[in-house]
């Protein structure tokens, strides 16, 4: 048994913050239940990998679920839902609070169907301000928490690539729904857990904005260097490229007996972090020299035996076939409908030493789960077939 087995979870998250929180959940036991538009939500079919135009992300952020695909503007789909509510434990929606009371998703709909429910959000700014009520995505995040500044050169800054705002929302998200579990089975009042892009984002870059409070310094990009550490740097190698982050003396002492410049060891310039920070750009270029007549992999080998923290740069068409990765478990080959092959899927980077995790699901196609979750709330065939008529409901039959 998995520790959230017999918890049900409702999902009516759009693209990641939601998806990923309720998938973290349903990968430790938890039913849920992905409800989307009949003919699917728009989420399903960024970057299309299947024949049904389901994409890369949907597939990762939407493993061991189930999909009712509903019309919610309905009246047979706000029946649908109001059962379903009855029936859950965990409401999560990641959108702004006005479409929250528009689709009867806010607290108090909610409670005053069950009242011990949790409900999970997560919005863009948070609930108060003047952008509260305004949309946002991962760069908008990004780029209000100070790290875009700080990213790029001075000419240009950049945004990752990676959607890190989204995934640190679901799992703070996530984080939030177990306490809330915890405090209902302690008090068996449910509440609503509240989670914003921003707040993530600059909890994430806080360090930064204390940086510049105390020591009232504006810092400015340095491409792959680091201000409070050296060489933090991307180098390239004979046939590629590694990254390294030297932080603490005793780190930047074996790279420097590594690399064969011992005296840098008391130069007053390299003194501490920041001063190697400040200074980073004379230990990058001759971390630099030292790289360029190496193989990445000789240059890993060495460095790894030095105990000095570094990794090759891998092209997403590399990350699986690296043999830490193959090594990790953190891997399942899940096939769905209409791909290609089997999609490499990473599962939750987090174990339990006594509970092992079961074999992944896969993702559902639209509303692959409706008629039997119908059925279960109570609906009878005949019901189920005139709402799918009438375009309430979307049913699929599994291939």
């Amino acid at each position: 048994m998995q520790p959230l087995t017999g918890i049900r979870v409702l999902d009516f998250g759009r693209y990641i913050a939601g998806p990923y929180c309720a998938a973290l959940l349903g990968d430790f036991g938890a039913e849920v239940i992905r409800i989307e538009r009949v003919g699917g939500n728009e989420d399903r079919f960024t970057v299309p990998v299947a024949e049904d135009g389901s994409g890369a992300a949907f597939l990762q952020l939407n493993r061991n679920k189930k999909s009712l695909a509903l019309s919610l503007g309905s009246p047979e789909g706000r029946e649908i839902v109001r059962r379903l509510v009855a029936t859950a434990d965990i409401v999560i929606a990641n959108m702004p609070a006005d479409a929250l009371m528009a689709a009867h998703l806010d607290l108090a709909s909610l409670a005053a169907i069950k009242p011990d429910i949790i409900l999970v959000t997560a919005s863009a700014f948070g609930d108060a301000g003047p952008m509260a009520r305004n949309v946002g995505f991962d760069a908008i995040g990004q780029a209000m928490s100070g790290a875009v500044a700080l990213t790029g050169t001075a000419d240009q800054p950049y945004r990752a690539q990676v959607n890190y705002v989204d995934f640190g929302t679901a799992l703070h998200c996530a984080f939030g729904a177990m306490m809330a579990l915890r405090e209902r089975d302690r008090t068996g009042r449910g509440q609503q857990v509240s989670g914003s892009l921003l707040g993530t984002a600059t909890a994430m870059t806080n360090g930064l904005s204390i940086d510049h409070a105390l020591n009232g310094i504006e810092r400015k990009p340095l491409g792959n260097r680091s201000h409070g550490s050296g060489p933090t740097d991307i180098f390239r190698t004979s046939d590629g490229w590694i990254v390294t982050q030297i932080v603490s003396n005793a780190i930047f002492a074996r790279w420097a007996h590594l690399v064969g410049a011992p005296e840098l060891i008391d130069d007053p310039r390299y003194a501490d972090d920041r001063a190697r920070g400040d200074n980073g750009a004379a230990l990058s270029e001759r971390m630099a020299a030292w790289c360029a007549t190496r193989t990445t992999q000789e240059a890993i080998d060495l460095l790894g035996a030095a105990r000095i923290p570094a990794g090759p740069v891998l092209a997403p068409s590399e990350v699986m076939a690296h043999p830490q990765m193959q090594a990790s478990g953190l891997v399942e080959h899940v096939r769905y409908p209409g791909t290609a092959s089997a999609a490499p899927i990473v599962g939750p980077p987090i174990s339990l030493s006594d509970t092992p995790r079961e074999a992944m699901n896969r993702p559902p196609q639209v509303g692959e789960h409706s008629a039997a979750i119908l059925t279960d709330l109570g609906f009878a065939p005949d019901a189920i077939s005139a709402m799918v008529q009438r375009g309430a409901v979307g049913l699929c039959q599994a291939t």
